[in-house]
């Protein structure tokens, strides 16, 4: 029996020698790799950060202390050293989640994975151990330096310095990455610290060696440490975060439990405020994953465990035709500049990088900075496209109204993984976006069916240079291609459909699929008219401002059925009807999309099928809603 069976909570852990723990690490390096191979996940951070959580839990009495993981996506490793090693369903309904998950385990503090926010949650929990007068109680939280990068840490630093009593050390996982590389000023300090690892050998070199000397060889080793804080004052000065009043320990081997183990102990007898630096190495064990340079294998699908290449080539996706159509329109418009946050790959912006990398920022994980960033690039010429993932556009929301809005910059968000993303739970649905948007004053919003309509979509909206754009499209493979019927006013017709026969009621239905919902809409007006309806379906690619043409058509019929990926209160379709009744339409309206609440990870198919987002369950709506009549 393997060493890691044996470890159902953090007190098994605190009980092992020095060779246990590193037979630990061993162990559960082969069974992230044997696990996550076959469900998929985040597989590169974990294997980074096995020796580091080791050591945490051998310092710190989970749930006692509180452990706090920014993003949430290294927490396998915490899972397992919990007493949760049933990877089975990894991210599937009813299995654990890819994050922290407070549902699971007592352990779990934070389930959001929105970057950064860890030591704003750290600070407040220190806080209020302080006001309970908790005093035996620590917080740590684990933040990565992509993370970093984010003017929220930034915050929360400001305002942990200014608690020196408080028992909270921050543990900057340092592995020069967040999805890729990191980059900017803070990165490159960072980089700076890595190096004074030489320093730190060479120190202690001298004090063993020196100190057998003698009185003579003491005073070299007291002239070369001075030598030595000389140096590192110039080229690693450490003393920004000393400086703010936060004591500095590091840098420390974050694959060396035992050195570890030692620096986590210093800070936390320091009794204040300490950031313990740890140099890690993403992918760490596994040779597929070190030798990734664009991502170190950060998420994976099902991959062959033995080369790390996926079980199914991954199809012709949303994203990859957004990378494409960009570098086309950058080809055309010099004047278009890429923006993203720290996600230049997993948004498809590698391609127009490679090609124009004068053209192209990566902010580092700083929506809001990107937003005002962009309105300022907007003001003097440029044509920004900000490319996030629809669940990360909440974060600028207010740079998004107030300084691209109110100033009417040309500026284009296009936002990925828009609508239901299933695996990763309820804080990476972007779900949430259409309901939001609505209200910005001037914002025109696109919600493509297929590839043809979002290569048009892309142009389109570059095009328009006196107001923000938006561009959004799901998670995945493609859809396949709806040809429109016909065009009328900005609104394409998909199908049309005479009612069976030997069913007619003589009643009409409009159905709207909107964006990714295109195909539910189609299908759902097939079965509409099985039962006697005469139905047209259409699917309007720019949705907000709600087309004025498409509130025309809801009055020539009896019922209107809306589909939307996006929550359905406030969404498209609730702005398509109040708009109908403002014009005087008396059309009634049945509504399908997703509910206003977080929703547990599960695959799209399960979360459409739980929240009656099918075709079959719009058309039973849209029956039930005409037997009233």
């Amino acid at each position: 029996m393997g060493l890691l069976s044996t470890i159902t909570a953090p007190e098994d852990v605190r009980r092992l020698g020095p060779a246990q723990t590193r037979r630990l690490a061993a162990e559960i390096r082969d069974f992230l790799v044997h696990n996550v191979s076959r469900t998929g996940g985040h597989l590169g951070p974990n294997l980074g950060v096995v020796e580091l959580t080791i050591a945490l839990h051998r310092v710190y009495d989970s749930p006692r202390d509180s452990m706090v993981f920014d993003t949430g996506h290294q927490s396998y490793v915490h899972k397992l050293l919990t007493g949760r090693q049933d990877f089975s369903d990894l991210r599937k309904r009813g299995g654990l989640s890819g994050y922290p998950s407070r549902a699971e385990s007592e352990h779990d503090v934070v389930e959001n994975s929105h970057a950064s926010t860890a030591l704003s949650w750290a600070d407040g929990i220190a806080k209020a151990n302080t006001v309970g007068r908790h005093d035996d109680r620590h917080v740590v939280a684990v933040i990565g330096d992509g993370a970093m990068t984010g003017g929220m840490a930034w915050e929360a630093i400001n305002n942990i310095a200014a608690g020196p009593d408080r028992r909270l050390v921050i543990v900057v996982n340092d592995n020069g990455r967040s999805y890729s590389p990191t980059i900017g000023g803070l990165a490159n300090h960072l980089d700076t610290l890595r190096t004074t690892r030489g320093y730190e050998a060479f120190l202690q070199w001298g004090k063993r060696t020196l100190h057998r000397t003698g009185p003579p060889g003491r005073f070299a080793y007291d002239w070369l440490h001075g030598l030595k804080k000389g140096l590192k004052d110039v080229v690693a000065p450490q003393g920004m975060f000393e400086d703010l009043g936060l004591k500095y320990i590091g840098p420390v081997d974050g694959h060396d439990v035992s050195a570890m183990e030692h620096a986590l102990r210093r800070a936390k007898t320091f009794g204040g405020p300490v950031i313990v630096h740890a140099i890690t190495e993403k992918g760490r064990g596994y040779i597929p994953a070190e030798e990734d340079v664009a991502d170190r294998f950060h998420a994976v699908g099902t991959i062959h465990p033995e080369t790390g290449l996926p079980v199914a080539p991954s199809r012709f996706g949303w994203t990859q035709v957004f990378a494409e159509e960009i570098v086309e329109i950058g080809r055309r418009r010099p004047d278009v500049v890429a923006i993203t946050a720290a996600m230049l790959h997993p948004v498809g912006l590698a391609p127009f990088a490679e090609e124009f990398p004068e053209r192209t920022f990566d902010v580092g994980i700083a929506e809001q900075h990107a937003a005002t960033s962009a309105a300022g690039m907007a003001f003097a010429g440029l044509h920004p496209v900000v490319a996030v993932y629809a669940t990360f556009l909440n974060r600028a929301f207010d740079q998004l109204l107030m300084d691209v809005a109110l100033h009417k910059a040309g500026v284009t968000f296009v936002l990925d993984r828009a609508g239901i993303t299933g695996a990763d739970g309820a804080s990476h649905n972007g779900m949430w976006d259409m309901a939001m948007l609505r209200i910005v004053p001037g914002l025109r919003l696109a919600a493509p069916r297929d590839e043809a309509t979002l290569r048009d979509a892309l142009r389109t909206a570059v095009d328009v240079d006196d107001a923000p754009t938006v561009v959004r499209y799901p998670k995945g493979a493609l859809d396949e291609p709806i040809e429109a019927l016909e065009t009328l006013e900005g609104v394409d017709v998909v199908a049309r459909r005479a009612p069976d026969p030997e069913a007619a009621t003589g009643a009409s239905v409009l159905v709207v699929g909107v964006g990714a919902m295109a195909a539910t809409a189609i299908a759902a007006g097939e079965s509409l008219a099985a039962h006697g309806l005469a139905v047209e379906v259409v699917a309007p690619t720019w949705v907000l401002p709600v087309p004025e043409n498409l509130v025309k058509m809801t009055g020539d019929h009896d019922l209107v059925v809306t589909l939307e990926d996006g929550v359905v209160d406030g969404g498209v379709g609730a702005m398509l009807a109040q708009r109908a009744a403002e014009r005087g339409v008396r059309t009634p309206f049945v509504h399908t999309g997703l509910p206003v609440e977080f929703l547990d990870h599960a695959s799209r198919e399960q979360i459409m099928t739980a929240q009656r987002m099918q075709a079959e369950d719009a058309v039973r709506d849209a029956l039930a809603e005409l037997a009233q009549d």
